[in-house]
């Protein structure tokens, strides 16, 4: 059975918090038990000590058992609840503080009950008995016999503070269960509800709906950057769905004409119109050459863009190249009353495929040429630097509108404003030209503003 994010969440954080108080409460209360302990037993070794002394001194006061002092012996053994014996040399017993520690075990068994299960090693109710010889003067004068009952380690304050300890990690343990539940709670709500409109944003995309946004505010890194992610997606396949469309028309477009004019041609050839004469045949000839190049170029980009495109590389000297290409080109511009110019340095040079390099030079220049205005210039500039050799081929043409230009190296992308100069192209040389350079290693960038011209630059890696 699936359950939801949000209770997952919740579940383990709450089980993480119990298991983490549970072992919280083990090891404190193993630790706190353990020096509780051994501080009573220094406590009842204390009092010991004290007892020992105060049997000394009082026999030193009196130089002899018979004067001593007994009500303060007797008064320290009822308060300590010891019992406590003096007998001489003769191991006759000179002094005896009676039973009262017999009510103080029975009151502390009662008190303590199944509280004090963790101070069982004390033996709570075994009578223990010690000897210990009496010294005076490095002269042992008799000795003092000391009993108490297990409980006799433990006083009313040490059973409260046990008491209160034990009290105490229970509260806390329930305070801390509930503080957690709630923290869970507003946790996984945090978590799971822009996971959730996430979720919804993708199943929205999934049928159809390419214009949702996931509009989710969270502080967490993984999961904007995941909202970015899926935004960016359903931008990308908008994108991917218009073009789309716009491919199948401009493709519709480019067969459109050759073909309605072949049927036209025929038509009129079977309804006698037209008598077939060399000058109709040729212009037969053009439409279906037309038709041959589309295909033949649809063909050439599909075999430039398998990523096993192989490239015959070498290595060339650009300047000289790129002298040679703008040298070809200017009986064409020229012809048009246009101007090609070039800034390019002597001796730079680069590893790569010499004729696919001719390729992307030509249709950069060809394009330029095919959109330039009346007394049009165009500039190519070569450029090294550190880790890169910039081509730059510059014009003063009609310009690419900033709505067309994220879209100018897809296939069969024209702009409206190109269609209307019957520039007779086929809107795959920029899309062939892209995927050279990619092939190289290279990026392609365009600049570019209506009616002022476009900058193509070309960024070939340094060798």
């Amino acid at each position: 059975m699936k359950i939801s994010l949000m209770k997952k969440l919740s579940l383990g954080f709450l089980l993480t918090i119990l298991g983490s108080i549970v072992l919280t409460s083990l090891i404190s209360n193993y630790t706190v038990g353990k020096e509780f302990r051994k501080y009573l037993f220094d406590e009842h070794k204390l009092k010991i000590d004290n007892v020992i002394k105060l049997v000394e001194d009082l026999y030193n006061e009196q130089n002899s058992f018979s004067n001593i002092n007994q009500y303060e012996i007797q008064r320290y053994a009822e308060m300590e609840e010891l019992y406590v014996e003096i007998r001489d040399l003769s191991n006759d017993t000179i002094y005896s503080s009676g039973n009262s520690h017999l009510m103080h075990k029975n009151m502390m068994e009662n008190m303590m009950g199944p509280m004090m299960s963790n101070f069982s090693k004390m033996n709570i109710g075994e009578y223990t008995e010690n000897k210990y010889p009496l010294i005076i003067d490095n002269k042992n004068v008799g000795t003092i016999v000391i009993g108490y009952f297990g409980t006799s380690y433990l006083s009313s304050g040490s059973v409260t503070f046990i008491n209160t300890l034990n009290h105490s990690f229970i509260l806390s343990a329930f305070i801390a269960l509930i503080f957690g539940l709630i923290i869970s709670i507003i946790i996984s709500r945090q978590l799971s509800k822009p996971l959730v409109k996430i979720t919804e944003t993708a199943n929205e995309m999934r049928d159809g709906n390419l214009s949702v946004r996931a509009l989710v505010n969270t502080n967490t890194k993984e999961i904007s950057e995941l909202s970015s992610s899926i935004n960016y997606l359903a931008e990308t396949l908008s994108k991917q769905e218009m073009l789309r469309k716009r491919l199948t028309s401009d493709m519709a477009h480019e067969l459109r004409t050759p073909l309605t004019t072949l049927k036209t041609h025929v038509e009129a050839f079977i309804d006698g119109i037209w008598e077939p004469s060399v000058e109709r045949l040729e212009d037969f000839y053009e439409e279906i050459e037309r038709l041959t190049k589309l295909v033949d170029n649809l063909r050439n980009l599909a075999r430039i863009e398998q990523a096993n495109l192989n490239l015959n590389k070498s290595y060339v000297n650009l300047s000289n190249e790129l002298d040679k290409i703008i040298d070809a080109f200017k009986p064409l511009y020229i012809k048009k009353n246009y101007e090609l110019t070039s800034n390019i340095p002597l001796e730079v040079n680069a590893t790569l495929d010499k004729d696919k390099f001719k390729q992307i030079m030509n249709n950069l220049l060809l394009n330029s040429y095919k959109y330039l205005k009346p007394n049009g210039k165009v500039e190519v500039i070569l450029r090294k630097e550190k880790q890169s050799i910039i081509i730059k081929v510059i014009d003063n043409g009609i310009g690419i509108s900033e709505k067309d230009l994220p879209y100018i190296f897809e296939r069969f992308y024209r702009s409206d404003v190109s269609r209307t100069k019957h520039t007779g192209g086929s809107g795959i040389g920029l899309t062939i030209t892209k995927s050279l350079v990619e092939a190289h290693g290279g990026k392609i960038y365009v600049e570019s503003k209506l009616n002022e011209g476009t900058t193509f630059s070309i960024e070939f890696p340094a060798t």
